[in-house]
């Protein structure tokens, strides 16, 4: 594998700027993994680990100007987007810092021997420790929270496990010098520089998945890409989870009582979710079941205006643009297909948002019109008119898995009246979140949250938001009649840690 420059590359013009790195060899990539693996003791800590993330939180706030302006220069996403997304991945780190600190997610369980169960029960005490090195691949569309300090990584060291990142093409800088920040703040708690590697190309990347010492994977990006690495984790000689996020359509349906009561405002609503970002977040709703008619034609009147007054904007690389503007006009050249506001090109480096519609019958059987049934990264959305209940469930029986569904209803039908209840039995089955009145662009770091839904949105069941993100990196492993002297403090009787557990069937906080 021959090394090549790494340059940083601005989205406004195409060019050059700077070569910040090379691409990682196979020796390269080998000795920081070998680096990550000798770091584990360093975390094994819990007080340690914590200081950590939150003196990792407090070196990226410092360093928060000058990491928005490299940001922005490699991505332009802009100064408040980045600044907010900085603010989240802040208030993430120190989250699982949090998490950390209280010990739940150890889910200790001890049972002491009884002899009157059928079959009688041993002394048995289980615990979650850490996978072991993780590597993680680098989102394009957000830089800092699904990157290098990201949700994958917070949560893997949160967990005790280092970490390898890939670092995206389109951020390269900005990842060398987070991870330097990062660094930063494991030097404070004695930790090592390998307890956080960063790696750069395609066949780092590739080489990565396959190392013997990683033990597990996230990965956002898309399905082609994600599934490679999938199926590449799979065929190792020891397989490894691989929690990977590939594409989601994010199907959203209106009830004609809906549309009838707040066309404007969901119309509206609908323009400002599907423009976010220029339409490059994960989580933008690309089909939408509007009713024909005309509470359906008011809505798309108010998206037309709404869309209509959006600004053209930059993706984050010439290729996505390359493939938005060969999407969008596939598509559109679809036959009963229409464009109301016909997104495209909005200059020689940007791209004008719009939206399609489509007669809801044709995408209820298969044919070319599958094709408005994937997701298309960018700022335009698929509406798809339909004529009755049964039509508009015809075409949600076909969607595969998503990470979010969204219904939006009259106050009437909110209130349990009419078919709420069964459009949202409907939803369920196809994605991780499912939202009423409400948009999917925006996800919460909550201990609630969901980030994730069946394939191909992600390749798990986990989420790689929210507290329980940490669950994807550790695995159970119980003791059985071990001596007391001989137990980890974690399960020792008298509770040294001072940990949240189940004692013979109690829960002990």
């Amino acid at each position: 594998m021959a090394a090549a420059p790494v340059w940083s590359v601005d989205p406004r013009t195409g060019k050059q700027r700077e070569q910040v790195a090379v691409e990682a060899t196979a020796q390269e990539v080998d000795a920081t993994v070998r680096a990550a693996h000798a770091a584990r003791a360093s975390l094994a800590d819990r007080t340690v680990r914590a200081a950590f993330l939150r003196g990792a939180a407090d070196q990226l706030e410092a360093a928060k100007d000058h990491l928005v302006e490299v940001a922005d220069a490699e991505t332009a996403l802009g100064p408040v987007r980045l600044s907010g997304e900085l603010a989240r991945t802040c208030y993430q780190l120190r989250a699982f810092a949090d998490i950390v600190d209280e010990g739940a997610f150890l889910d200790v369980v001890i049972n002491h021997p009884d002899d009157t169960a059928t079959p009688p029960i041993p002394d048995l005490r289980r615990y979650k420790v850490p996978l072991g090195v993780v590597a993680v691949y680098s989102a394009s569309n957000f830089p800092f929270a699904f990157s290098v300090p990201g949700g994958d990584t917070a949560s893997a060291l949160a967990a005790g496990c280092p970490v390898v990142v890939k670092a995206h093409p389109d951020h390269p800088g900005l990842s060398e010098l987070v991870a330097k920040v990062v660094r930063r703040a494991a030097a404070e708690q004695g930790i090592p520089d390998g307890v956080l590697g960063l790696v750069h190309g395609f066949e780092a990347g590739v080489e990565l998945v396959g190392h013997p010492l990683v033990s597990a994977a996230g990965f956002t990006g898309s399905v082609r890409g994600g599934r490679a690495l999938f199926d590449a984790a799979a065929a190792r000689p020891v397989p490894i989870p691989f929690h990977g996020e590939l594409g989601s359509l994010n199907p959203v349906v209106i009830t004609e009582a809906a549309a009838a009561e707040r066309a404007e405002a969901i119309g509206t609503g609908l323009a400002g979710s599907m423009t976010l970002g220029v339409g490059q977040f994960c989580v933008k709703p690309g089909l939408v079941l509007v009713p024909s008619g005309s509470a359906g034609d008011g809505l798309l009147k108010s998206l037309t205006d709404a869309v209509s007054n959006t600004d053209s904007g930059v993706l984050l690389d010439h290729r996505m643009r390359d493939n938005f503007l060969a999407g969008v006009t596939e598509r559109a050249q679809l036959p009963d297909v229409d464009s109301p506001v016909t997104p495209g090109a909005g200059g020689e480096h940007t791209v004008s948002p719009g939206f399609l519609t489509v007669p809801a019958e044709k995408l209820t059987a298969e044919g070319s019109y599958d094709l408005l049934l994937e997701e298309c990264f960018g700022p335009v959305t698929v509406v798809a008119r339909y004529d009755d209940d049964t039509q508009a469930n015809a075409v949600l029986s076909r969607l595969p898995g998503n990470l979010t569904a969204t219904v939006h209803l009259s106050a009437q039908e909110a209130a349990g009246e009419g078919r709420g209840a069964e459009i949202l039995a409907e939803l369920t089955p196809l994605a991780g979140r499912v939202l009423v009145n409400a948009w999917p662009t925006g996800v919460a770091v909550a201990a609630a949250q969901h980030h994730g839904g069946p394939y191909p949105a992600t390749t798990s069941t986990s989420t790689s938001v929210g507290g329980t993100a940490i669950e994807r990196w550790l695995r159970p492993v119980a003791y059985q009649n071990t001596p007391e002297a001989l137990l980890p403090p974690e399960l020792r009787d008298d509770n040294p840690l001072g940990l949240p557990r189940r004692y013979d069937g109690q829960l002990e906080r």
